[in-house]
Formats: structure tokens, C-alpha cells, sequence
């Protein structure tokens, strides 16, 4: 029982330390990357904000108009934006394309698409991370 414990704890703590990873990740992603027309807050009050020809959505209120739920999936394809779902009209970028082309001279077409993926699930889940209820 006590190796099972042992085990039940450290599988614990590992999925803890990848949690506070994917955050980390994710944070730093948007803040390089959505924080200049987001906000660091996510509010949609980033210094490009007052430029843009289209209201820059406030993303703490993903859930709120979801009711209550956050769709995943769906803010996966927005950031994307490679399937054809776009984020508010077209003033935001295909960030899967500038993500792999960053990538794809360092890990070739394979590796790049999973850098991109990964880059873009840190970015959906720290957008989740910020919800407000």
C-alpha cells in the first residue's frame, strides 16, 4: 500500500510540475504574442487596441458567453486560423501559419507542426486559466 502511495504522490506532483508548465507556456506565449492587442490581462485594452478597425475582444469572457463552458476546441481552430475559422473578422493572424514557419527551419515539417500545436494548446489553456465566471 505505502508503494502505491508513493507512486499516487509523485504521478501527483509530475502532473502538477507539467500543469504549471503548460501555464508558464502559455502565459509567455501571450504575452509575446496576443498581449499588444489583448491586453496583459486579457480585457482586449493592449496598446494596438485603440488602432484596430474592429473591437478587440475581451478574453477573460470566453466562458461567460459560452455559458460557463470554454470551448476548447473551438479557440484551438481561432488561433489557428489555418482551418478557415478566423477571430474576429480578419484583422487577427493565422497564428498557426507564423508559428510553423518559425519552427519549420529548426524541427522540418513534422516537428513543426507539433512545436505549432503545442504552442497553440498553451495559448487555448492559459486562455481558460483566465476566465472569469
Amino acid at each position: 500500500m505505502t508503494k502505491f502511495c508513493l507512486m499516487a504522490a509523485v504521478s501527483l506532483a509530475l502532473t502538477a510540475g507539467a500543469a504549471q508548465a503548460q501555464s508558464a507556456a502559455g502565459a509567455e506565449e501571450y504575452a509575446r504574442a496576443c498581449a499588444t492587442c489583448h491586453g496583459l490581462t486579457g480585457h482586449g485594452d493592449g496598446p494596438l487596441a485603440e488602432y484596430m478597425s474592429v473591437a478587440v475582444p475581451d478574453l477573460t469572457t470566453i466562458s461567460a458567453g459560452n455559458n460557463g463552458e470554454f470551448p476548447l476546441l473551438d479557440i484551438i481552430h481561432v488561433i489557428d486560423g489555418r482551418t478557415g475559422v478566423r477571430g474576429h473578422g480578419s484583422m487577427m493572424p493565422v497564428w498557426g501559419d507564423r508559428f510553423e514557419a518559425s519552427a519549420a527551419s529548426e524541427a522540418g515539417d513534422y516537428g513543426a507542426e507539433v512545436m505549432v500545436r503545442g504552442r497553440i494548446l498553451a495559448l487555448a489553456t492559459f486562455l481558460e486559466a483566465i476566465q472569469q465566471q
